[in-house]
């Protein structure tokens, strides 16, 4: 059974996103604003209001459940048995060769086709 999951907003919430959206949108104007200034001071300051942006996106159940996602993500990925460098070797030749082989196979039928079209039609 699937189940939807409720999402709870709250006005607190939505004043932070909005303020964090304003935040970036600020910081990129004024990142063009002032393009006659450094631009490692530039790049640094939209560096910072991105960190503050961050920061009050975060302070949101919206921000919190995220990073709870990509973090259950990370655990889950370290999970996985990955395959041992002569299994990817192995596999990938034998992948290739039944490639090349299928293409063999499909250009022949394919030459069978055309003759046999030329048979049955005269050209």
């Amino acid at each position: 059974m699937v189940s939807k999951a409720e999402v709870t907003s709250n006005s607190a919430d939505t004043i932070k996103l909005a303020s964090a959206g304003a935040l970036v949108l600020l910081g990129l104007v004024a990142f063009y604003y002032f393009a006659a200034q450094s631009l490692l001071l530039r790049v640094v300051g939209l560096l910072v209001i991105g960190a503050l942006a961050a920061f009050i996106v975060y302070q949101t159940d919206l921000g919190k459940r995220t990073v709870a996602f990509f973090r259950d993500a990370r655990t889950e990925v370290r999970k996985v048995v990955w395959p041992s460098r002569a299994e990817t070797t192995q596999t990938t030749l034998t992948v290739f060769i039944i490639v090349v082989l299928v293409g063999i196979f499909l250009w022949l039928f394919d030459m069978l086709l055309a003759y046999l079209f030329r048979a049955i039609t005269g050209i």
